[in-house]
């Protein structure tokens, strides 16, 4: 077989690998930002490696590492992408300098090339994983193993450093997950494995059911747009453009030679990127990426179960969506929604499962009625108010199941006192309409011409008990609150009081206390 034969079904193999597994590597990239495109990016890498290998015509060992240098600097993507490119520069310069196949010294170039592209080095990366795969060929080739012991032996290595990548990044450890680029590249070395020992590829990393996404809602990127270009011209100067470029933003790269450079960089300005790259020489394979949406993207993909939840004013529906909320149904001035727009909500949300928080007594068979005619598993949590629903929704988990969720809220719920304060409608009893009405759990309990009085005496029965928290949601007609901040001040300075537009009609002011 020749050198370019074999070479084609190496990336071939590679290519396939990083293809099975290209979705669950996009899903655990939080790092350097949680835009979740890193199995992707190297899958794109990897495919214009294999499409330059397909036609080219190269015959001697050191013309074909020359051009899979230049197919792999061409078709970078991305952070991963552009590393991956000088991995594989590293290791293709190493191979095509050789009379014989090292795999030791091509892992070691591999990861000596990849450090050298960066300017700031972090562990708990890819860099670390062709670091630490290369260090352990290069114990393994003390003893000369057969070369399918040897690449099995590496595969392993490989997963191991993938796993500690965890416990090296806090990010990743607070996630729940390991580093997607070292995880892609270990996929890589799993499909030249298998291609090498002539068996199927894995179904999944031995590690997999060891490593989840526990934390789904990540800070974004601190810049909007992941930026990659091709420069062409002659004498590029790579540092010098580096330079220029720092000031513009972060996850900053630049690499190739004097005839063509690669530029990486998270900005919030392309346009200047793109202007100083012209000035430099001719532009292609420009990507501009708007990162914030891939987060968005990447937190609907994970999401085992969607909230839906019913409610009024527009301060209320961003505190939910705030909270997690992937649908906010609008209940109108009087909170009573038709089932039709519930259903409609459901459907629409990406997640295999859902639950409905209805937020008032009237809402909760109009719920029903929609969770019966969904095509999808629902649970309706019966919450009677927005309070119970915002409370509701800090217990909430979007990776977990609807039957999950359900027992966490309703254990939250237990610790809820929720109250409000309106205008009466009608005379009734001592109440005349016109007055101050104060409400706890839906029952009168204090009214008058006063609304502070009214408020303290709500508040007087919600913190009855002992509680840590009061949350005051102003209405579309918010009353002054600065006399009854003064009393809880004084009357009780152990609390947290947290105030919020919420925005609803006909209830001035909604309480609650936990």
């Amino acid at each position: 077989m020749s050198d370019v034969e074999a070479v084609r079904g190496l990336a071939a193999a590679g290519l396939a690998a990083l293809e099975s597994s290209r979705r669950r590597i996009d899903d655990l990239n939080v790092y350097p930002v949680p835009d979740g495109d890193t199995g992707t990016n190297l899958t794109l890498t990897a495919r214009g490696i294999v499409e330059a290998l397909e036609a080219t015509q190269a015959t001697g060992r050191a013309e074909l590492a020359k051009e899979v240098t230049r197919a792999a600097l061409m078709s970078a993507r991305g952070n991963s992408g552009v590393i991956l490119s000088q991995i594989v520069r590293g290791a293709a310069e190493t191979l095509g300098a050789g009379e014989e196949v090292d795999v030791a010294a091509a892992l070691r170039g591999a990861s000596d090339a990849a450090y050298r592209a960066v300017r700031k080095p972090v562990e708990g990366t890819m860099l670390t994983v062709v670091r630490e795969t290369a260090e352990a060929a290069e114990r393994l080739a003390a003893a000369n193993p057969p070369l399918p012991e040897l690449m099995r032996e590496l595969v392993r290595a490989a997963d191991e450093s993938v796993v500690r990548t965890q416990q090296m990044l806090d990010v990743l450890r607070e996630a729940g997950v390991v580093d997607a680029g070292g995880a892609g590249l270990a996929e890589i070395l799993r499909g030249l494995a298998a291609h090498v020992v002539g068996e199927p590829l894995p179904e999944s990393p031995a590690y997999e059911e060891e490593i989840g996404v526990d934390a789904l809602h990540l800070e974004l990127s601190r810049f909007r747009y992941c930026t990659t270009v091709l420069v062409e011209g002659s004498g590029l100067d790579a540092a010098g453009f580096e330079r220029e470029l720092e000031p513009l933003g972060d996850s900053l790269l630049v690499v190739g030679d004097e005839d063509a450079l690669k530029i990486h960089v998270h900005t919030d300005d392309p346009g200047q990127v793109l202007s100083l790259a012209v000035a430099r020489g001719t532009i292609e394979s420009v990507e501009i990426a708007n990162m914030h949406r891939q987060t968005a993207e990447r937190e609907e993909r994970l999401k085992a179960c969607e909230a839906v939840v019913v409610s009024v004013g527009e301060g209320n529906r961003r505190l939910f969506e705030d909270l997690g909320a992937g649908r906010v149904v609008d209940g109108g001035r009087t909170m009573n929604p038709s089932t039709q727009a519930i259903l409609e909500a459901i459907e629409s949300a990406a997640a295999p499962e859902a639950i409905v928080l209805p937020n008032n007594p009237n809402v909760l068979m109009s719920a029903e009625q929609a969770a019966r005619h969904a095509s999808k598993p629902v649970r309706v949590i019966p919450t009677r108010s927005i309070q119970e629903g915002l409370a509701a929704l800090v217990a909430y988990d979007p990776t977990r199941s609807a039957e999950a969720n359900m027992a966490e809220i309703f254990e939250a719920l237990e610790t809820v006192a929720t109250g409000a304060v309106t205008v009466a409608s009608r005379d009734a009893g001592t109440v005349q309409k016109g007055q101050w009405l104060g409400l706890v759990e839906g029952d009168a309990v204090a009214s008058g011409d006063d609304f502070e009085e009214v408020a303290r005496a709500v508040l007087g029965r919600l913190l009855a008990e002992p509680r840590d928290v009061v949350t005051l949601l102003t209405g579309d007609e918010p009353p002054v609150l600065d006399g009854l901040r003064r009393w809880l001040g004084e009357e009780h300075p152990e609390l947290e009081l947290d105030v919020q537009e919420g925005g609803q009609p006909n209830y001035p002011l909604l309480l609650s206390a936990e």
